[in-house]
């Protein structure tokens, strides 16, 4: 794998923290983009910081996608069950700064049981996903179809329940996959997909599942 630039988008969270570790063992030069830099306590030197607000557009936002090869969202709302309309104000945002820096790949990591994937849900999570997370869903949905509708070299990765498990590197992945129960996989193991999608061309505009 030949070193890529690569801008993360919620690096401050459980996966982006795991992307950021993981791209920088893999030699990449990772430039993280933050609303509060004193949460990231990283620091390598192939990796820069960026502070800005991934909601608004404007210059933080444009200078820190300059230069970059890829882009990858782990934005989230962690715990929160209130969708705050995020990821439809950020996604605008984010495209606009990469056609306005010619940047193609975008890698976003959306959840398990948003739109292309939620017949593969299991019966349990799909109750927990059209009641508790049913605005959570709505938002990550209306998002991925802005996204499906650019012509950007767009990935987008539908993990199942994210726990603080270790990396494993053995899991599935798939357009779809059969599942029971509760599925889950670790932030770490995500992140491991994540960073290895960075020149993998295999789910090129699709949604893919990754799961255990």
């Amino acid at each position: 794998m030949s070193p890529k630039r690569l801008l993360v988008l919620g690096a401050t969270g459980g996966t982006g923290r795991q992307i950021i570790a993981q791209a920088l063992d893999a030699g990449h030069h990772v430039t993280a983009f933050v609303r509060n830099p004193g949460r990231l306590t990283t620091r390598h030197e192939r990796l820069t910081l960026a502070t800005g607000d991934v909601t608004a557009s404007g210059s933080a936002l444009d200078v820190a996608m300059r230069g970059q090869d890829v882009v990858i969202s782990a934005l989230g709302r962690g715990n929160s069950f209130k969708a705050d309309a995020l990821m439809q104000r950020a996604v605008p945002a984010i495209i606009a700064a990469m056609h306005t820096n010619a940047v193609r790949r975008l890698i976003f990591e959306s959840a398990m049981g948003v739109g292309d994937t939620s017949g593969d849900a299991p019966l349990i999570p799909r109750i927990f996903h059209r009641s508790l997370l049913r605005g959570i869903f709505a938002d990550k949905l209306a998002a991925e179809a802005i996204i499906k509708r650019t012509a950007l070299d767009w990935t987008i990765v539908h993990p199942t329940g994210l726990t603080n498990g270790p990396l494993t590197g053995t899991y599935r992945s798939g357009q779809h996959l059969t599942m029971r129960g509760f599925p889950t996989i670790s932030r770490a193991d995500t992140a491991h997909f994540i960073v290895h999608q960075i020149e993998d061309v295999a789910f090129l505009r699709k949604v893919v599942i990754v799961s255990y």
